[in-house]
């Protein structure tokens, strides 16, 4: 009879103390098992609150979450807890009047979220600005909060126009009126607090400049590749026909009016997305022939205005030149410039260039949306919402559809283009990506009836896109209800998110040396991505991603971004990051970075050399798998070594024996 070594009795003796249930199986159960979207209530907010904004308050690299009560004066913000998946109240504001739009972001530059809280002014033509500067401790500064100079009723969007990387606004100033553009230049010096925070200038723009619509859907995104974030304006001529401007960013030369062009009749809300992954940022808007009293555009049609410019080389031996000309872009250079992108906004005769079809082709039961939330004053409109939720590479779009009064969300899977696709040819099966409602699983969002909202966001930092459905409560089941994506799919994902370059890209001080803190949380308006990654047949394809490009009407846009990689057995090959810096190199390329990941880019105004990287990994949920498969094979191992030690010890033992018996007959 063999016994077991004493050496390996610790590996059982543990087994004896644990409870019977933690003795079959010691890893603590899933709070969500069932394959499909999951309610999962208010988690902890105030069930009659407003959501109007996300950001990370208290620099814990979770996501946070800021309300306006229902007198629209009062701000809540509440932090996540991960041990409890809730969240809690941290802070609240009481600002002295009517709340129109809120944008979390670090204006003095100090490493800490700030508040810009926008109102409207006594003559109702404009809008008063109020900043309440970040405290180190946590919460806000409501005592010595900061004046801003008003702006016209067209909300101004944050952006880094000097390459300084400060926050400024850019919009239309009260004094000067509508159709003169002008910028906050931040020239916040924390020696001189009672110094102006902004400096009312003159942008450098070159071009015709037009009227500000509002409510419009200006963006600070990248639209000519070269990773540096352009400026996208939606304009007003007065009689009610919307056009577009994009300026081109050319850093210390300012910005030169590149595109121009009218917008289709009934255009709503423009969103932002590499839809068909090709690294390009396209568009995404409805359109519908009216626009009731109660926010229900009827009628609508969804349509794709895709950025045409260079595509990606078939190789990485490819240079993309021919006779001088750049044709492509090399996978480890995807950064070049095309000076001759465009859209053909509305012209559906070039093919594949401008995709359009009625809502009825997705939505059998219903040709109406939901474009604008007329629960708040005044209406807010509502975008169509652009993310991965499937983690396959192509972004998916939430839209709120109209059948009576009934609003319901509806969750649309982009998939690949076959014959009688939504969005693709209707007998050839051709076009760039398709459409389809996702059926299995999105009961929770079939049975919500009155939704006011809707937004993607990651609870938990996950790795999975959840849904926020703000209601009008009319049914009775409160405000706000956030929605568990608990899908599983074979698929990789990445966040990543660019900071500000404060404190030097090091640790921040408050008042006091004990108040120590990192910058974390403090997104940086108008960062840009791009990647190069192969799929498991070996394809290579590139992808853009926009940090931040809308933060206007509540556009509830996350300050981190994710994109999902889909299925690959390798490293992100070449992951692109730019800013809006003045330096010769704007950008990185980080090359082999880990999928199921988060990327935190310090970036630096002197050069790419000097930006910082850190790369967080996520334990996924085959970690327990891991560990128990490598704990089997280890007392497999033990096993067999064991047998085998035993084994050879009989064998010394009979070969000890035999030799005790031999005689040595040379020597009688």
């Amino acid at each position: 009879m063999y016994h077991l070594p004493s050496s390996l009795l610790f590996l059982f003796i543990p087994l004896l103390f644990l409870p019977p249930s933690s003795a079959i199986w010691p890893f603590p159960p899933k709070r969500f098992t069932k394959n499909a979207l999951i309610a999962a209530g208010s988690m902890g907010l105030d069930g009659n609150a407003r959501i109007v904004a996300y950001g990370d308050f208290n620099r814990d690299q979770f996501l946070d979450i800021l309300t306006l009560s229902d007198d629209q004066q009062t701000l809540i913000t509440y932090n996540w807890d991960h041990v409890n998946f809730n969240f809690y109240q941290s802070f609240s504001i009481h600002h002295p009047s009517k709340v129109l739009n809120v944008v979390p972001g670090d204006f003095r530059h100090t490493g800490k979220l700030d508040l810009l809280v926008m109102s409207p002014a006594s003559s109702r033509s404009e809008i008063e600005m109020t900043l309440y500067p970040g405290l180190a401790s946590g919460g806000f500064n409501t005592v010595e909060s900061i004046h801003v100079q008003s702006s016209t009723q067209a909300q101004p969007i944050p952006i880094d126009m000097d390459g300084d990387l400060k926050i400024d606004l850019f919009g239309e100033s009260a004094i000067l009126g509508r159709g003169s553009f002008q910028l906050w230049q931040n020239l916040w010096n924390e020696s001189q607090p009672e110094s102006p925070l902004f400096d009312m200038r003159n942008p450098n723009f070159h071009g015709s400049q037009c009227t500000l619509a509002n409510p419009h859907s200006n963006a600070v995104v990248d639209l000519d590749g070269d990773c540096l974030a352009d400026v996208f304006l939606v304009c007003d001529d007065g009689r009610g026909n919307l056009s577009y401007q994009i300026w081109v960013n050319k850093k210390d030369d300012g910005f030169v009016l590149s595109q121009q062009g009218s917008l289709p009749s009934g255009t709503q809300a423009i969103s932002f997305a590499d839809i068909d992954r090709d690294g390009t940022i396209d568009m995404v808007f409805p359109t519908c022939s009216r626009v009731t009293s109660d926010g229900v555009g009827r009628d609508c049609y969804i349509n794709i205005a895709f950025n045409q410019q260079l595509g990606l080389c078939a190789s990485t031996s490819d240079s993309g030149l021919r006779k001088g000309v750049q044709v492509c872009r090399p996978p480890d250079s995807l950064c070049i410039p095309d000076p001759h992108f465009k859209f053909d906004i509305g012209d559906t005769d070039k093919e594949g260039a401008f995709v359009r079809f009625p809502l009825k082709s997705i939505f059998p039961g219903s040709t109406s949306l939901l474009v604008a939330d007329t629960t708040f004053q005044p209406p807010l409109p509502i975008p169509l919402k652009l993310g991965d939720a499937n983690l396959d590479g192509f972004p998916d779009l939430l839209a709120i559809t109209v059948n009576g009064k009934e609003r319901v969300p509806n969750l649309v899977f982009s998939v690949p283009c076959t014959a009688g696709v939504v969005g693709c040819g209707s007998k050839t099966g051709s076009g760039r990506r398709g459409w389809s409602v996702a059926k299995k699983g999105v009961e929770v969002l079939q049975d919500i009836k009155d939704a006011r909202s809707v937004s993607f966001l990651d609870i938990d930092e996950d790795g999975s896109l959840d849904i926020l459905v703000q209601r009008t409560g009319d049914t009775g089941e409160g405000k706000i209800l956030f929605v568990q994506n608990n899908f599983y799919f074979d698929a990789f994902f990445l966040k990543a998110i660019v900071l500000n370059g404060a404190c030097n890209n090091g640790w921040c001080y408050g008042a006091n040396e004990s108040e120590r803190y990192q910058p974390f949380g403090v997104s940086y308006s108008g960062a840009s991505y791009k990647y190069t990654i192969l799929d498991t047949s070996g394809h290579r394809s590139a992808a853009q991603v926009g940090q931040l490009p809308q933060t206007s009407y509540h556009s509830l846009q996350t300050p981190y971004s994710f994109f999902g990689l889909g299925r690959t057995n390798n490293y992100i090959e070449n992951l692109f990051v730019g800013t809006t810096v003045h330096s010769k190199e704007h950008y990185i390329n980080m090359e082999g970075v880990i999928p199921n990941s988060r990327v935190v880019i310090l970036p630096s105004s002197d050069s790419s050399d000097t930006w910082k990287r850190e790369l967080f990994l996520r334990p996924g949920e085959w970690i327990p798998w891991v560990t128990l498969a490598v704990v089997g094979s280890m007392f497999l191992l033990a096993i067999i070594v064991l047998v085998l030690h035993m084994n050879e010890k009989r064998e010394d033992e009979l070969e000890r024996r035999r030799a005790s018996h031999h005689i040595n007959f040379d020597a009688l």
